[in-house]
């Protein structure tokens, strides 16, 4: 495979990943404010998450595809490594601000939660897209050798 074709793929791959973060964000927002569920609200900050993360890997597999040039004699692939090390920042971040409303939550005493269908019917999609996601992202890798480096220890 030529690469520009395998660059169309990864990209397409991670736009992908981008719609499916957006939907799963928006549904998990919803549900989560409707039903006062922290767990949701929570996962919906995870999905948000996701989404940053996916949007910086749509950047950072475009600037990794581009050829060796004067300033960067070995290419641009290290891109993907930095956007690694942003989402795993990102990740951070949301986790101490879960932490940080489970503290208040508990703190506060009570809170009512509505568990409707609804909440279940959400995280059950969550799991099926962001298994089918993953699965796509890491065929696209595998196949292409993204991030190989890291990999294989080099």
């Amino acid at each position: 495979m030529d690469s520009s074709a395998a660059t169309s793929e990864k990209n397409q791959a991670a736009f992908n990943s981008v719609l499916a973060a957006f939907l799963l964000t928006s549904l998990k927002v919803v549900v989560g404010l409707l039903s006062g569920s922290l767990g949701i609200l929570a996962e919906a900050a995870h999905s948000g998450l996701d989404l940053a993360a996916a949007l910086v890997t749509c950047l950072a597999v475009r600037a990794a595809s581009k050829p060796a040039d004067r300033d960067h004699a070995y290419g641009h692939g290290k891109v993907e490594n930095l956007s690694a090390l942003a989402e795993t920042l990102l990740l951070l971040v949301t986790c101490v601000w879960i932490i940080r409303k489970s503290v208040l939550r508990l703190a506060s005493g009570h809170v009512e939660v509505d568990a409707s269908i609804w909440a279940f019917a959400v995280m059950g999609i969550s799991i099926a897209v962001d298994i089918s996601r993953s699965r796509m992202l890491y065929r696209a890798a595998a196949k292409h050798r993204s991030g190989q480096r890291i990999w294989d220890g080099s």
